[in-house]
This record gives C-alpha cells, sequence and structure tokens, in this order.
C-alpha cells in the first residue's frame, strides 16, 4: 500500500481527526480558517472548533480576483496563472495561521478547501441547450498540499454537478449530519454574498430536507459601497441604509426577476445579481437620482424581502421553527430586524452561537465535515435527488508529495 494511501486509511479509523476547513466567499473579504476536531461521521459527527480566524485578503489579492470574478468573458490566461497562484496563496495563510497557533502541521489529518468561486453557471442561468450545470472554484488543492505538507481534499462541488445537482449549496450535507434536531424544526440561514438556507425538519425524514440558494445576501450591497465608498468595504453596522429611506418603485424592480419565480431548489450569484443587474432596476423604475443612502437602504429592504419570502414558503407546514442565521448578514442590524418583523410564524431568530459553532466559521466548519464524510464517512444518508441532494461523497484528495 502506497504510504499516503496508508495514511488516509489511519486517518479514517482514528475516533477522531484534525481538519482544517477553508472557506473563501464570495465577498471576497478573507480566507476563513477554521481548525476543527472532529469525531465520528454521519449522523454521529461531533464538531470542536479549536480556532478560527478570518484572514483578510490584501487589496492585491482582491484585484487580481475580481479581474476573473463573476464574468461572463475574461482573460483565460489570468484564470489559468490564477488557479495555483491562489492555491499557494491559501497554503501559505494556512501555514501563518497554523504557527499563530503552535500547531505542529504534521497534527493535521487533511485539510478542507473550498477554493474560490469565480463562476457559477446553472442551466436555468446560461440557457445552452448543449450544456448542464456548471461552476467553477481555483485554488488548486495540490499547491495548498505542497505548500503545507498536509493532505488536502477540495474542489467538492465537482462531483455534486456530477451527479446532477448544480454545485450549491453544499450547506445542506452539513447542516442535516450536524444541526439537524428530534425537537424543533429548524432552518440554517446563511447570509453571505448569497443568501441560502436549509429546511430541517424535526421529524428526521432526509427525503424532506430542504436547501436552496434565495438571492442577494451581501453582493449587491457590498458592491455598491465599494463602488462609491473608497474607504469603505461594506456598511458597517447597516449605518448607511438605516439613514436613508427605501424607494418602492425600484424595490419592486429589484424583485421583478424570473428568478425569483423559480421553485426551490435553484442557485444563482454575483454572475445575476450585481450592479448591473441594479443598474437595470433603476432604469425599469427611474430611479437613478436616487441618493446613496436611499439606493442602500432599498438594497437592504430588496435582500430582506427575498429571504422572508423564502423562510415564509418553508414554514407554512412547520409550526415553532427557529431560524439559526450565519453569515457576514448577521452582522446588519437592520437586515436582522427586518427579517424578524417579515417572518411572522418563526418562532425565534438566533444565530449558530446557540447550536456551539461560530456564525462566522460556519461554512469553513461544514467543508471540514465534508472532508471528514470523505475520509470517514459511510453511504451518504441523503439521497433526494428532487430536493437537489444527491447521495454522493464530494472532495479530491491532493497528497503533499
Amino acid at each position: 500500500m502506497h504510504p499516503h494511501i496508508a495514511a488516509l486509511y489511519n486517518s479514517a479509523q482514528k475516533p477522531s481527526r484534525l481538519i482544517i476547513g477553508l472557506m473563501s466567499g464570495t465577498s471576497l473579504d478573507g480566507l476563513d480558517v477554521a481548525l476543527c476536531r472532529v469525531t465520528g461521521a454521519g449522523l454521529n459527527t461531533h464538531i470542536e472548533v479549536l480556532n478560527f480566524t478570518t484572514v483578510d485578503y490584501n487589496d492585491d489579492y482582491k484585484t487580481k480576483i475580481k479581474q476573473v470574478f463573476a464574468k461572463r468573458e475574461c482573460d483565460l490566461e489570468l484564470v489559468t496563472l490564477l488557479h495555483p497562484w491562489v492555491g499557494k496563496h491559501h497554503g501559505t495563510l494556512v501555514n501563518q495561521c497554523l504557527t499563530k497557533w503552535n500547531i505542529n502541521p504534521a497534527d493535521i489529518d487533511v485539510i478542507a478547501s473550498h477554493g474560490q468561486t469565480i463562476y457559477h453557471c446553472p442551466q436555468s442561468q446560461h440557457n445552452h441547450k448543449d450544456f448542464n450545470n456548471g461552476t467553477l472554484q481555483i485554488g488548486d488543492s495540490d499547491q495548498i498540499a505542497v505548500t503545507t505538507g498536509i493532505t488536502t481534499i477540495g474542489d467538492f462541488r465537482q462531483k455534486h454537478i456530477a451527479a446532477g445537482g448544480e454545485g450549491a449549496p453544499l450547506a445542506v450535507y452539513g447542516d442535516y449530519l450536524y444541526f439537524s434536531s428530534a425537537a424543533e424544526n429548524r432552518i440554517l440561514l446563511n447570509m453571505g454574498g448569497i443568501a441560502n438556507l436549509t429546511y430541517l425538519p424535526k421529524c428526521g425524514n432526509a427525503s424532506a430536507v430542504f436547501s436552496s440558494d434565495i438571492g442577494p445576501g451581501n453582493t449587491i450591497m457590498d458592491a455598491y459601497v465599494q463602488r462609491y465608498f473608497c474607504d469603505m468595504h461594506y456598511d458597517n453596522d447597516a449605518a448607511l441604509a438605516k439613514a436613508g429611506t427605501q424607494n418602492k418603485l425600484l424595490l419592486e424592480a429589484l424583485c421583478d426577476d424570473a428568478f425569483f419565480n423559480l421553485s426551490m431548489p435553484k442557485t444563482t450569484g454575483p454572475e445575476v445579481f450585481n450592479l448591473a443587474y441594479l443598474a437595470a432596476a433603476q432604469t425599469r423604475s427611474n430611479t437613478h437620482n436616487l441618493q446613496h443612502d436611499d439606493i442602500m437602504a432599498t438594497l437592504n429592504a430588496f435582500t430582506a424581502h427575498v429571504i422572508s419570502k423564502a423562510i415564509n414558503e418553508c414554514v407554512k407546514n412547520a409550526p415553532n421553527c427557529v431560524v439559526y442565521a450565519s453569515g457576514g448578514g448577521i452582522h446588519n442590524p437592520l437586515l436582522m430586524e427586518q427579517l424578524q418583523a417579515f417572518c411572522p410564524a418563526v418562532k425565534a431568530f438566533k444565530n449558530t452561537h446557540a447550536l456551539g459553532i461560530d456564525p462566522d466559521a460556519k461554512e469553513a466548519v461544514l467543508f471540514a465535515i465534508l472532508a471528514n464524510e470523505c475520509l470517514a464517512g459511510e453511504q451518504q444518508h441523503l439521497n433526494n435527488t428532487t430536493q437537489g441532494i444527491a447521495g454522493v461523497t464530494m472532495g479530491k484528495v491532493s497528497f503533499a508529495d
């Protein structure tokens, strides 16, 4: 047996494993690095987050990625060069975290890397009859493995595509394995650049589990702030949105898109919901002369409306449902206030701290769970293809040498 295969086998046999989960989302704010002790597998998974940090990306990283991010046409040479460059950069950041935490890399079983999504392209979006769903993440896991000396599992989304899914949202797998409860109906709501949810009924029936993208989370608001407020990356504490007034005509135009009429599950991304989408809505509603704070107030309301619509649809037959939120949107007090107002049937809004997981770390932790399943899990419990949840094991293994 090759030593690398033997090492994987030994890791899979251990009662618990040290796994580093990496997540770099559409907000491009930084790399989430979560060092997790993962015990068991499947529905018996237990997670202890030993260390977590978000390593901010510098301006050079953001500038390079934005040249190819969510663009239908871009420089193919740059994409080719960025794939290994991002992987090496992520590996370097992991090394820095391990040094800071005084952790020996040899003690880590595997790294779980999501990579950096640069284009998400479900069939409902591209409309090319000859092609199915597609998604592309850069950040070569071989580079991470060689840079850190740690076996790396990455490129999770492609198996989901191969099994007939849209490559997202993958959070459903970790949500089901770790956050299911026999005591209450739950919705796990993640509000990153794009908002998505997982519905977990207390009946525990995997066929009733539901997951879908909803629409924009922070993506348009962040892009607007970065365009017009050079010293800001996002609307801190919703200060701009709170100072403005919603514009009804613009809000109606923003909500008038075919995506919102598609039945769930569905996926989307910044390829659709971006500043061009806002400009088109302003043209249709003749609202190009609005003040910045009024636009931000309207964009905030837009996000709240589309998320609340999806939540309300899910809780029709789910009494006393509790929403557990995560992602950057939880730090937007106006958005959280509006969601509670727009979802009267929800028993309570909490964040995943109440379930023992830092809401900012949740996405990185979920990829650690996927890597753990790749190593030590049995056949996936979920096999609900009608909900876009294929019963497959995801992840490709990259060895360090």
